[in-house]
Formats: C-alpha cells, sequence, structure tokens
C-alpha cells in the first residue's frame, strides 16, 4: 500500500511538472512587468553554440524565472514569508517602516560623490565662473534619512555626507532644508516627496536666494492612488498614497516650453496621461526632460532662475513660478552639459543645483 502511494505521488508530481513546464513554454510571453519596472527575459535561442558554451541554459533559467506561470503571486508569497515569518528585515535592499517601503542607501561612495563634483565643476567653470550669478546649492536626503535609523537598517550617515559634498563645492552658498523634511514628506511606496508637503521648501529657498515665491494654491486630488517603484519592487500588498498637485492661476497661465527634440514645444505643466501610466509620479514635468522653461509673464520680478535639477525638481520647480519671471530646467542625466551653453544665457540669474543623495551617491547617470 505504501509502494502504491508513492507511485501515485510520484506520477501526480510528474504530470504537474510536466502541464507546469508545457505552460510556462507555451503561454503568451510577457514582455514588460508593469510592478517591476523592467522588461523581462524571452525565450533564448536554442543553438549547438549556445548549448556549448553554456549560455543557453542561462538565459533558459532567466527566462523561465520571468516567464513562469502565477508569477506575480508567488513573488507576492515570497515577499510575505520572508518578512513575516523568517523575520526578515529587508528583502532586495528594500525595507518597511511605518507604513512606507524605502531602499536602502549604503554605503557611501566617495567616487561617485567626486564623480558628480567633477561634474557640477565642469560646469561653473566653463559657464559661471566669470558671470554674475548668484549661485547655490541645495541637497535633498532620500527618506532613508528619516526611516533607517528607527528600523536600525544601515544607511548614509547624512550630516557626513552632506558636510563632504558641501566643502568640495565650497563656492556654492548651501540652502539646508533637511530640518524642513521627514518621513511623512515622501510617497509611501515611492522615494519622492509630495508636492503638497514641500511648500515651506520651495518658500525656504526662495527667500534665501532673496525672492519671495509664496502663493495660495488650490490642492488637486486625482481619482486614482499612488503606488510607486517600491511596491511593485517588493511585491508586498500595499496601499497606495492620494496623488495630488497644486495648482492657482499663476501656473494655470504659465507658458511650459520642452525641448526634448531640440525643437520648442509648448506643453502642459502636469501631464494627465503620465499621470494614468506607468510612472504617475512623470506627471510633473512630463518626467524626464532634459530641458524645460517655465515662463510667468505676471512675475513679482524679472528675475531669472536656472535650476540644475534631478527627478525631485520635477514637482517643485513649477513652486518657484510666483517669483521668478522665468525657470529654466536642465537636467544632465538626460542632455550633454558641453550644450548647455547653446541653450542657456548664463548671465543676471539665480542658479540653484537641487539634487538627492540617492543620485550624488549614484552619480554615473550625470553627463
Amino acid at each position: 500500500m505504501h509502494k502504491k502511494s508513492n507511485m501515485i505521488l510520484t506520477a501526480v508530481f510528474i504530470v504537474f511538472m510536466f502541464a507546469l513546464t508545457c505552460t510556462c513554454w507555451l503561454k503568451p510571453e510577457t514582455v514588460y512587468s508593469e510592478s517591476e519596472r523592467r522588461v523581462l527575459a524571452s525565450k533564448p535561442d536554442f543553438s549547438i553554440s549556445a548549448i556549448a558554451s553554456g549560455k543557453f541554459m542561462t538565459d533558459f533559467e532567466s527566462y523561465t524565472t520571468d516567464q513562469f506561470p502565477f508569477r506575480e503571486h508567488l513573488r507576492m508569497i515570497r515577499a510575505l514569508f520572508s518578512t513575516n515569518v523568517l523575520g526578515r528585515m529587508e528583502t532586495h535592499q528594500l525595507y518597511t517602516y511605518g507604513g512606507h517601503i524605502a531602499k536602502m542607501e549604503y554605503p557611501e561612495s566617495p567616487e561617485m560623490i567626486d564623480y558628480a563634483v567633477n561634474k557640477l565643476n565642469n560646469i561653473y567653470n566653463k559657464y559661471l565662473k566669470d558671470t554674475d550669478c548668484k549661485i547655490y546649492l541645495s541637497i535633498i536626503p532620500d527618506k532613508n534619512c528619516f526611516l533607517a535609523p528607527q528600523k536600525g537598517i544601515l544607511s548614509l550617515d547624512y550630516p557626513s555626507f552632506i558636510e563632504k559634498c558641501k566643502s568640495k563645492l565650497s563656492y556654492m552658498e548651501y540652502i539646508d532644508i533637511v530640518p524642513l523634511l521627514s518621513a511623512d514628506d515622501y510617497y509611501l511606496t515611492d522615494s519622492h516627496w509630495k508636492q503638497e508637503n514641500i511648500l515651506d521648501v520651495a518658500v525656504h529657498l526662495g527667500d534665501k536666494m532673496g525672492t519671495d515665491v509664496s502663493a495660495e494654491y488650490e490642492v488637486v486630488k486625482l481619482d486614482l492612488p499612488f503606488k510607486g517603484v517600491y511596491a511593485g519592487q517588493s511585491a508586498l500588498p500595499v496601499k497606495g498614497d492620494p496623488l495630488n498637485y497644486l495648482t492657482n492661476d499663476t501656473l494655470k497661465n504659465a507658458v511650459v516650453t520642452y525641448y526634448d527634440t531640440g525643437m520648442p514645444k509648448e506643453g502642459e505643466l502636469y501631464n494627465m496621461e503620465k499621470a494614468h501610466g506607468k510612472d504617475p509620479y512623470e506627471m510633473f514635468l512630463s518626467g524626464t526632460s532634459p530641458f524645460i522653461t517655465i515662463e510667468n509673464q505676471n512675475a513679482k520680478t524679472q528675475k531669472e532662475l536656472i535650476l540644475l535639477r534631478d527627478s525631485f525638481g520635477s514637482s517643485l520647480a513649477p513652486l518657484f513660478a510666483e517669483g521668478y519671471s522665468k525657470i529654466t530646467i536642465v537636467d544632465i542625466r538626460y542632455i550633454q552639459s558641453d550644450f548647455l551653453g547653446n541653450l542657456i544665457d548664463f548671465n543676471h540669474s539665480d542658479v540653484l543645483f537641487l539634487y538627492s543623495t540617492t543620485l550624488l551617491n549614484n552619480s554615473t547617470a550625470l553627463r
């Protein structure tokens, strides 16, 4: 009887594995993972040379892992088991605390700091050194600054990290915004900050640059919860945040021009198509645009601002419009800094270098 039971179990297992293999091979390939925001591995080419070199088996392993049936459900089960049963503090460098999902930022990379500093120094030496521009620097802490010590997770020494950057860029006037921020100013499942929570940051930066950017705003709430990049990467069942944006008459009447193709094209301050797309945060200034201008013909002054920034600046830049007649927004991750002289008049302007600790510690994207 025992032998018969083993044979039945073995047969069931073989049938199950055969059915699973057939399902994996015959089901239509999933090209893109919306939750992980990455392209998935496709079926490898079968050839004698690929088998002999071992490439086929390596690619086949990646393919079966990415195309496995019910993969999203299994990812969630694995994540829940890892955190709730095994008690792991982090999985794939992601951890949870106080309803937030955050990604570890550790260790500090002196080489990356130096790389970023060299890029910014080149811009200064090439375009700003002999001008009358007022030059400012502000560093945005990632939310680990507020969460990691509470969770007991390794993280950057943020005061030391910022001090090192300041000392290497001493010709810039530093504006400290860290005391104005807390974990609640960031989305629960994303790295970025909430626009409606950083009005005090915008006003503080404006004051330090000698410009009043304060204004009254209407908070517009979109009809969808915002689940950021960490929600999909963690595979945990989580709640999203409300996705809001700020507007008033100044922003409604501002002229926003994008230079994505090199030619000017007017667009919207808030891109509603992207708000309902793969990464809703890209609604702010259409996400990864290399060069944008915002013009306010009714500004309080005729001052102009040149903002060199990463993605955090997308939601902050509109909040400067009240106090500047023109804001030029540059992202040197997507445009060569050597070309900036062809696009920008670096005279008679405030210049703000605004970068997150995440980018400065992983700066190879700067061009």
